[in-house]
């Protein structure tokens, strides 16, 4: 089965603009995500989708990069416009400011997708205040998970 991985990776943020390009230890965020995503071993390919020319550049020293349309709603809409250039069997989501993504988690999601049409990475809430948190992506599961 062939699985992508597709980053989705906005420079026009309200909230902290040009975050994919912000230098973590000399490198710019969204490198550390691509790099660490490429450790994943289920993934065959990670590619970096941008609607920004800036971005785009920086990512093609370390990946393959494509250009999207400006008009996305989301990050969603701009994985599923370059899914739709590669031939692949699934496609994992992977969320361009998470630089710390454990390979693994990424191949437990890609390990998902081989069983089923859908799969996705959460872990138990701990600290009870992160329940009434609107930052904070919840996931409700069945009791077979």
């Amino acid at each position: 089965m062939r699985i992508i991985g597709i980053i989705p990776a906005r420079y026009g943020s309200s909230r902290f603009p040009g975050k994919p390009l912000a230098l973590i230890a000399g490198k710019p965020l969204i490198q550390h995500v691509v790099q660490r995503c490429q450790k994943a071993r289920l993934l065959a390919e990670v590619i970096v989708a941008t609607d920004d020319t800036r971005i785009w550049e920086v990512a093609q020293n370390f990946c393959r990069a494509e250009m999207t349309a400006p008009d996305h709603a989301s990050g969603t809409d701009r994985i599923a416009e370059v899914a739709r250039l590669y031939p692949c069997d699934a496609v994992v989501n992977i969320q361009g400011d998470e630089p710390l993504m454990e390979p693994a988690v990424v191949d437990a999601v890609a390990r998902g997708l081989q069983r089923a049409e859908m799969s996705t990475a959460a872990s138990l809430i701990t600290d009870p205040a992160e329940y009434a948190n609107p930052n904070v992506v919840k996931v409700v599961v069945n009791a077979a998970g």
